[in-house]
């Protein structure tokens, strides 16, 4: 017997395959036929959907996603408290009713309130990543407002469900809801979150033993940022370039830039630094960084190198992509965490013997092995460290020159959360109103967003290192309490930049934020609305909207390999607003799309989107969508 057989087999032992007496049209494609008067459900269907649904919860706990789960049957309470308590969603000693009305949309400031066989496990003061249903009613309010939401939902469905309720459930599983398979469908969902928790456990050992010392630290950085102002400039108001020529080339022979290489793209299932992938135009973000240092020293004549900071699992995938700069007029040379830059590789350790590293850490780097004298003794003054794979980067001559003038130590580079938050004259703030990270829901909170590009001088870090502010520390690796002692000494002191004297930022224009994180980035940049000259990104002028689309991939786009074999070609997208795009679907060649465009695919059917045509403002479910 086939494991397919005995997964078939469970399956029908749970009654998961007798439907009700009553099958609306757009669940027929689920079932057998009528038994009895009774629906008979396609078990082979409900797999289908299952693995679909399980493996959208997978992906999403491997990114910590939150997760509500929602239980609306009583027969099922014992059931659903055993696995929210397992996998660690549910506490006895705050549990509480909500009411469902209004409970997603009205989350931020939320309240306790009581009806009648609605058991949630929490009340969150976020969006949840993913709601799971698993007795779904015909009329509730939660699904209708997490489509409002656009949070995707899985739940368990029977063949009386509604069409308008059915065409809102991102991952439905067409079932007989009783109480066996609710018990296998509940097991199946512990399992899976276990199982990734463990995963991401083992992936890093030292999680749960630094749990307490992140929380100390957290508060401290808090209290530090919370003391630290910073006054930031508008671009236009920075002072403007020499005429001469000949003076611009000596202020960028006194600059050197460092890329941070550590981000790999293992959430997209690439080995290989996210750097190394192709993203526009057939260039990677290290070809489009040293296509504009060419440019930079070809037009003025200077000498700017490019160094590049690895850790160990990023260094040698480096070391094989940069043979092609073997013939390069850029200096490029790459050093591991703690190494000397000058290409000294010698000695070896483990991925586990790695810890993340800080902006203090960058700087240790350069320390050791005199580094950091070397520079200064070649004539170079500042660093342009670009910490994160902002693809839309610029090396700004004009950013130098005011630094250089004004004597400034520290500038980070920043750019407004929205077109409204346009700076015209210099403002100060705190660190701690400044969005420190890239993430998407931080954009509304925060006025500005930290782009992760930071220019130091190299005197100030010297005069940082001779008077013991920045002492350099090497890390030990041969205990475990040594490493967790390192990591509080270097991050107890908190923000590096609270150390510098003269510090500022720039509020950079938003086209020179663009980060790379996932393929529904990938699909943004490999489109025409953007073409790459001399390593710096332009933007399609036929687009009339100054904001980009807002593109949303489901789970079967995350991976490298599955992005570009379900697009023949890129779609056009210019003239789009939003995409959004759920279940087995693929895209021909020469397709247009335009306006707010849904694609989600019915659970267990492939959805081929043909050649050349043009969707605009549509929800695409089936073949027969595109034609209307």
């Amino acid at each position: 017997m086939t494991i397919h057989s005995v997964v078939i087999q469970k399956l029908l032992s749970t009654n998961a395959h007798i439907g009700r007496q009553v099958v609306t049209h757009h669940f027929k494609e689920y079932t057998y036929g009528l038994r009895n008067k009774m629906a008979i459900i396609d078990s082979d269907k409900t797999l289908i959907c299952m693995r679909s649904a399980f493996n959208f919860i997978s992906c999403l706990a491997r990114q910590n996603g939150r997760f509500m789960f929602i239980n609306t049957n009583p027969l099922f309470d014992e059931i659903f408290d055993l696995m929210t308590k397992k996998v660690g969603c549910y506490s006895p000693s705050s549990s509480s009713l909500w009411r469902t009305g209004g409970f997603l949309t009205n989350s931020n400031s939320p309240k306790k309130f009581r009806s009648r066989n609605k058991k949630l496990c929490f009340g969150p003061t976020q969006p949840p990543d993913c709601i799971v249903i698993v007795d779904t009613e015909s009329k509730s309010s939660v699904i209708d407002e997490a489509f409002k939401l656009q949070i995707p939902i899985v739940a368990l469905v029977d063949s009386a469900m509604p069409l308008h309720t059915f065409s809102r459930i991102a991952y439905p599983i067409p079932v007989n809801p009783s109480v066996q398979f609710v018990y296998l469908f509940c097991n199946l969902i512990t399992k899976t979150l276990l199982l990734e928790k463990k995963n991401l456990q083992l992936s890093n050992p030292k999680i749960d033993d630094r749990e307490e010392a992140t929380k100390i630290e957290d508060n401290k950085r808090k209290n530090n940022l919370a003391k630290v102002g910073i006054t930031v400039m508008p671009y236009d108001k920075l002072a403007p370039l020499p005429e001469d020529i000949e003076d611009t080339k000596k202020l960028l022979d006194k600059l050197v830039i460092l890329k941070v290489n550590h981000d790999s793209g293992r959430n997209m299932d690439f080995e290989n630094p996210k750097s190394t992938i192709d993203i526009c135009d057939g260039q990677t973000f290290l070809d489009m960084i040293v296509n504009q240092i060419e440019t930079l020293n070809s037009k003025y004549g200077c000498q700017v190198p490019l160094l590049i900071f690895d850790k160990d699992d990023t260094h040698d995938s480096t070391l094989k992509v940069l043979e092609k700069y073997s013939e390069s007029s850029v200096d490029v040379r790459t050093f591991k965490q703690g190494e000397d830059p000058e290409l000294t590789f010698g000695g070896h350790r483990s991925k586990e013997e790695v810890h993340t590293f800080d902006d203090g850490d960058i700087f240790r780097s350069l320390m050791i092995g005199g580094t950091l004298d070397l520079l200064l003794s070649q004539g170079k003054e500042y660093i342009l460290v670009m910490k994160s794979d902002n693809v839309a980067t610029i090396v700004d001559p004009n950013i130098i020159n005011h630094l250089m003038i004004n004597a400034i130590d520290y500038c980070m580079e920043v750019t407004p959360s929205h077109s409204s938050n346009l700076m015209l004259t210099p403002m100060n703030f705190k660190l701690q109103e400044i969005a420190r990270n890239q993430d998407k829901h931080l954009k509304d909170k925060f006025k500005l967003i930290d782009t992760t590009n930071m220019w130091v001088s190299l005197r100030a870090i010297k005069r940082l290192i001779d008077t013991n502010r920045l002492k350099p520390k090497k890390p030990s690796i041969s205990k475990e309490n040594d490493y967790d002692q390192t990591l509080l000494q270097e991050t107890n002191a908190g923000p590096v930049v609270q150390f510098f004297d003269n510090v500022i930022g720039v509020s950079t224009p938003e086209s020179r934020f663009l980060p790379f994180d996932a393929t529904s980035d990938l699909l943004l940049l490999q489109s025409d609305l953007y073409t790459c000259r001399a390593g710096v990104l332009s933007r399609n002028p036929a687009r009339s909207n100054p904001l980009n689309p807002v593109i949303d991939l489901g789970p079967e786009f995350e991976k490298i390999g599955d992005f570009q074999s379900r697009f023949k070609s890129i779609p056009s997208i210019i003239g789009l607003d939003s995409l959004t795009v759920r279940g087995d679907v693929w895209f021909g060649a020469n397709i247009t799309l335009k306006g707010h465009v849904t694609i989600a695919a019915k659970a267990g059917l492939k959805l081929e989107i043909p050649d050349g045509v043009v969707i605009e403002n549509k929800e695409i479910n089936d073949p027969a969508d595109i034609q209307k």
